[in-house]
């Protein structure tokens, strides 16, 4: 009888173990994270002090969390990527381009892991993060990486003798990565052969790059993850131009541990506790008491919920699926609002708070263009309240036109809504004093808000039991891994994209070629309207942002102005197809046809792009707020 079999240790058993490890491990991280910078502002707020090391500890957690976020996407596929895949009906040719881009970012991710290396053992200096060096954390960046690799390779499918494609991904990614091992193994005092066989690599990626980078590209369309896509490129590009492989790992690493994006894993944690609690429950029957008495008075309470919960969740789409069937049930059963109309609000509104603090979409245009995050906050307030606005003035159009009926106002009961949502309508207004009085970091305000919105779902409201927080973390990691992992690549390709001078060149021909700023305007709409139709936001912020800027410096435009423009045009990429992806989650949740979705989202369409247009146009509703800050 085999081993496996008498100790019941057998890989059937192993292998779930060891998920659920990493499971509880980045459960873990995610935790210290959240409660160091907590720890950190009582102790300079109450003791005038702080707690040694924390910074250094904080960045070093925050690339535990962001590999170990990655492996577990990786495990559930869960990466973003553009998949036009999806689109196809199923069969023959959507299961052979999965196996192929499989196979592609095994091969390209195994290159990624064997790169850090020497990133570790020659590029780090060797500091101390409290007691631990920091090699000891950077360690993580092979051992991740190559666990991505193997799952890919994995994900591939096959099985008998074809299970030799994976593997010769897995070696052909090796053999990518001779000059990187050569490196790690010998330095910089690598023999003759070794060096002459790294000369012979440099060659090869200068005249394959152009074929290489279309097929990276068509494997994008085909849904090979963005990161990998992105990872890819950088790699190709710098090895191409004579850079050191090793250097993509070094971007990841000072991506990765920048203090300036914990935020966003901690901003996610406090959105995924809010749509797993019964928090939109009682926030919509509290709106609802306040305003169902006003003709379109529903619609009004909707739009502000959705706001407000996108404000947390970002651009995950959480938001539809966490409101989507509670909201839908009250507009088209209760209040009797036409099927089409409360499908396409409820798609159109699932993205609406982007503009609003603390949005991850605009901690992240911060940190790409070194922008005041504070003032960015301030500047999509006015843009975002006019987004708000314009929906609810053409809900309550539609309400008053086809005479849905209104409820009589109770004020016991709004009162008690009130009572009942306190908690959760007071956390904004405790993130807004906190950060605008300047007492908090963004950092510690997102710990803040994290360990309040802990206490009251799960200690108070008990909407969670002690029991399912791990599922809270284990439902937000995939999102959490997905965007450090886009993140963590962008810098390395954006690296490559400034050391070119391209930005600088293309503002130079644009000024030589088009004179007028208002005619640069339009032509940028109509570029991130395209950029938005094929690419998630997160993508388009750390690649196509980093191009944009030099371009709005040279004809004189507001850098805050420019991070709200680039994020009202994306905003309405998630109302777009071919990859809108509030259409594909609307699909979804409401159990409509994709086409069907986009039909019923037209008219709230047309209102996002008369107010893309207004924001473009009219520069002050963007900078007014940061003239008194």
């Amino acid at each position: 009888m085999p081993e496996d079999s008498v100790s019941g240790e057998g890989p059937g058993r192993i292998i779930p173990r060891l998920h659920r490890l990493e499971d509880i491990l980045c459960v873990v991280f995610i935790s210290v994270l959240a409660l160091l910078p907590a720890s950190e502002a009582v102790a300079r707020i109450v003791f005038k002090t702080g707690v040694p090391a924390s910074s250094g500890l904080m960045a070093q957690q925050l690339l535990l969390v962001g590999i170990l976020a990655g492996m577990i996407a990786t495990r559930n596929g869960d990466h973003l990527s553009i998949a036009l895949v999806q689109h196809f009906s199923g069969g023959y040719l959507k299961e052979r381009l999965q196996k192929v881009t499989n196979l592609i970012s095994a091969m390209v991710v195994t290159v990624i892991a064997w790169t850090s290396l020497p990133f570790i053992k020659i590029g780090l200096e060797g500091r101390i993060i409290g007691f631990i060096p920091d090699r000891v954390f950077a360690l993580i960046l092979p051992v991740g990486y190559g666990v991505m690799a193997l799952r890919f390779a994995r994900r591939s499918g096959y099985t008998g003798w074809k299970t030799l494609f994976p593997i010769l991904a897995i070696v052909l990614g090796t053999l990518a990565s001779f000059p990187a091992i050569a490196k790690f193994i010998w330095g910089f005092d690598m023999p003759g052969l070794a060096f002459d066989i790294c000369d012979f690599f440099y060659l090869l990626a200068y005249y394959s790059k152009a074929p290489l980078t279309i097929l990276l590209l068509v494997a994008a369309l085909g849904g090979t993850p963005l990161f990998v896509v992105i990872g890819g490129l950088a790699l190709l590009l710098l090895h191409a131009a004579g850079g050191e492989m090793d250097s993509v790992a070094a971007d990841i690493y000072s991506s990765l541990t920048s203090t300036n994006i914990i935020a966003i894993p901690l901003f996610t944690m406090v959105g995924f506790f809010l749509s797993e609690s019964r928090a939109g429950e009682r926030l919509v029957n509290t709106f609802r008491s306040l305003f169902s008495w006003i003709p379109g008075g529903i619609i009004i309470a909707a739009v502000v919920i959705c706001a407000f919960f996108t404000s947390f969740t970002g651009a995950s789409g959480v938001t539809i699926l966490a409101l989507g069937g509670i909201l839908y049930t009250i507009l088209s059963e209760h209040m009797q609002y036409p099927e089409k109309f409360s499908v396409g609000l409820l798609t159109s509104v699932g993205s609406i708070g982007l503009l609003f603090p603390p949005s991850l979409p605009l901690i992240l245009v911060g940190a790409a263009t070194q922008t005041n995050i504070f003032h960015l906050f301030l500047g999509g307030i006015i843009p975002g309240l006019i987004l708000v606005g314009a929906m609810i003035i053409f809900g309550v159009v539609a309400s008053v036109r086809v005479r849905i009926p209104v409820e009589r106002f109770n004020g016991r009961k709004a009162l008690a809504g009130l009572r009942e949502s306190a908690f959760e309508i007071l956390l904004p207004v405790f993130l807004i004093a906190g950060y605008f009085t300047g007492l908090l970091s963004l950092v510690e305000i997102g710990a803040a808000a994290v360990l309040y919105i802990f206490i009251v779902e799960v200690l108070i409201r008990r909407d969670i039991k002690p029991g399912d927080v791990k599922r809270v973390f284990v439902k937000a990691i995939p999102i959490i891994g997905g965007v450090l992992s886009i993140l963590a690549m962008s810098k390395a390709l954006s690296y490559y994209i400034v050391d070119t001078q391209a930005p600088s060149n293309l503002a130079k021909w644009m000024q030589s070629a088009i004179s007028s700023k208002f005619v640069f305007l339009l032509l940028l709409n109509l570029s991130l309207l395209v950029v938005g139709c094929l690419m998630d936001i997160f993508s388009a912020i750390l690649i196509v942002l980093p191009l944009v800027v030099p371009l709005g410096q040279a004809y004189g435009v507001d850098p805050v102005h420019l991070g709200i423009i680039f994020i009202v045009n994306l905003e309405v990429g998630f109302l777009t197809p071919p990859v809108g992806l509030n259409l594909f989650l609307a699909s979804y949740r409401f159990q409509k046809p994709f086409i069907e979705i986009c039909h019923y989202v037209f008219p709230f369409l047309v209102i996002h792009l008369a107010v893309v247009l207004l924001v473009t146009y009219a520069p002050w509703l963007s900078t007014y707020l940061t003239r008194f800050f």
